[in-house]
């Protein structure tokens, strides 16, 4: 039975398993790297990750329990906090020697994708905000000093009775800008869970601002989903989005 139709993968489970195949073959190195990296990352870490091993065709993982997040409270946020922190702490060059994309490698992608976004996006904004957005483009992604999680939201955020009971979702770990792992905490959660997460891991001016950006960045993704896939509707929304957030 199939649980989750995700963009990079297939998930379903059997028993208390849940089997994740990936859906795209440049997906695989990257899932499969899960079955080297969360193991050596989970005990580390103050809250529950997936620990993967491999399979014949991806890899599977006990079951987690617990539901998406919905809302949660300043103590949500302390642990959110104290989780974010210990992750951002972790040697970065064991990380990459584990599984995690390497800075100069995440740092080709987000080049590309930034250019397409220029050559691609920027063109079909009132020319009024072009120099905006070009300048967003030109600050994001520019500093890469620590393991990230880099799809750090509520979907992937499991609770049970008010306690987190589970982080999901690390194939796109990377060695990358922690204030990326800061951008829904800080622009998307509930207050209380922001001012949890900031008493915590008491973030810099730098960071939040970065955060802010990473936010501001955020609809670009689906508008340059809507270009690859021929989807009018995306790109009309991506670029309304865009538009508001800058």
């Amino acid at each position: 039975m199939t649980i989750v139709e995700g963009w990079d993968s297939h998930a379903w489970m059997d028993g208390p398993w849940i089997h994740r195949a990936p859906r795209r073959p440049e997906v695989r190195p990257r899932l499969l790297a899960e079955a080297t990296l969360l193991p050596w990352l989970a005990p580390q870490l103050p809250l529950p990750i997936p620990v993967p091993e491999l399979t014949t065709d991806g890899v599977r993982h006990l079951l987690l329990p617990g539901e998406p997040f919905t809302d949660g409270s300043i103590e949500t946020g302390r642990a959110l906090g104290a989780f974010l922190k210990a992750l951002h702490a972790v040697d970065s060059t064991e990380a990459v020697a584990y599984g995690a994309l390497d800075a100069a490698t995440a740092t080709a992608e987000k080049t590309a994708f930034l250019g397409e976004c220029r050559d691609q996006i920027v063109p079909l904004l009132p020319p009024e905000a072009r120099t905006t957005a070009v300048e967003l483009l030109d600050r994001v992604a520019n500093v890469r000093t620590a393991l990230v999680h880099c799809d750090f939201g509520p979907d992937h955020i499991l609770m049970t009775d008010e306690q987190i009971t589970g982080i999901i979702d690390w194939t796109d770990a990377v060695i990358g800008d922690p204030a990326l792992d800061l951008c829904w905490p800080l622009n998307g959660a509930p207050a209380p869970v922001a001012a949890g997460l900031v008493e915590v891991y008491q973030p810099s001016p730098d960071q939040v601002e970065r955060a802010h950006d990473w936010a501001r960045l955020s609809p670009w993704y689906g508008a340059h989903r809507g270009l690859l896939l021929d989807v009018p509707d995306d790109v009309s929304d991506g670029l309304r989005d865009i538009l508001q957030a800058l």
